[in-house]
């Protein structure tokens, strides 16, 4: 049997998803089975958006649906990343993901080094054209619906060597980054050894001892674990991702309109809701750092200065790859 298919079977078997009541048959008197997942644990702002979601759903529309939840496929064998796939395959009706290409250049763009200012910044280019755009080639995919961005947001950088205070701290550093052309041109431009790996994978080779580096943000590498390997962290801030929010779009297209609005407006709550948490989340995962024997260095203007100086050149070329069009989405 196909390992793809034999995991998503055996995932919603374990998690006694396989109930009598049907998935998208909306002339069914029965429950609307929907199946919620992610790659986090259940205290995270993550999961706990997705429960806001089920819980405002059941709410609106009690007796009407029967809402289950994988809030950390991790623990089933999955890799991270592989979320989205299992909302295409059906196996997950309502999921989210990091998603680094397959967006058009416009995700592409939207993942340049040092682009937005603040978090402010940020969210209103994800909730306005830009976020709109990336929508629009994302849903190219027949079997995916988005229904907004929760925040990842600002990563930064960590290590088991040594402080990182300039960009030739990085020379021959071996970190693990997300797939995309600008996360691997900035750390090859700060003389880094990038290599792109799974979360899975990553957090094998970080506990290893073979993954020198990563990055991301505080809450990711707490929520990973990644501070009990990793001492010496820098708050970078070189990138900005989201998590793009997913629906099995021909389950959301037999759905009840009256549930497919619902759905929609509760993600919207969801998406204000996670980004709250998500700030507190940084806060404390700073302080989880400290509090264990790592070292956070905290960099001046001057000290970040040095490391955008060494993106200009990713910079400086963008006008003779992407349309005036396209840079005005990402204010350039």
């Amino acid at each position: 049997m196909n390992r793809r298919i034999f995991l998503s079977k055996s995932a919603i078997a374990t998690l006694s998803f396989l109930t009598i009541s049907p998935r998208s048959d909306s002339s069914s008197l029965k429950p609307i089975r929907i199946i919620m997942g992610g790659y986090s644990p259940s205290s995270t702002s993550f999961s706990l958006s997705l429960k806001l979601i089920g819980d405002r759903l059941n709410k609106k529309m009690p007796n009407k649906l029967n809402i289950k939840y994988a809030f950390n496929v991790l623990n089933l064998g999955y890799s991270g990343g592989y979320t989205k796939q299992l909302v295409e395959d059906g196996a997950l009706d309502i999921s989210y993901s990091s998603v680094t290409v397959g967006g058009g250049p416009e995700l592409e763009l939207s993942s340049l080094p040092f682009l937005f200012p603040s978090n402010e910044a940020a969210r209103e280019s994800m909730d306005g054209p830009l976020g709109i755009s990336i929508t629009k080639q994302l849903e190219k995919n027949p079997n995916l619906k988005v229904l907004g961005f929760f925040e990842n947001g600002f990563r930064h950088i960590s290590n088991s060597i040594k402080p990182i205070r300039a960009p030739e701290d990085m020379k021959n550093l071996k970190i693990r980054i997300l797939a995309g052309k600008f996360p691997n041109m900035i750390f090859t431009l700060l003389g880094a050894k990038p290599i792109v790996l799974t979360l899975t994978d990553s957090l094998s080779g970080i506990k290893a001892g073979t993954v020198e580096a990563q990055e991301n943000p505080f809450s990711n590498t707490v929520t990973y674990d990644i501070h009990k390997y990793h001492r010496y962290h820098t708050n970078t801030g070189h990138l900005y991702f989201s998590r793009a929010i997913f629906a099995h779009k021909p389950s959301f297209d037999l759905w009840p309109e009256e549930i497919q609005q619902e759905i929609i407006l509760a993600v919207k709550d969801a998406v204000t809701y996670q980004r709250k948490l998500r700030d507190q989340e940084e806060i404390d995962a700073q302080n989880i750092i400290t509090k264990l024997g790592g070292e956070i260095t905290y960099l001046s203007k001057n000290e970040k200065k040095a490391f955008i100086d060494v993106s200009k050149e990713i910079y400086n070329n963008l006008k003779n790859e992407y349309s005036a069009e396209l840079l005005k989405l990402v204010n350039l």
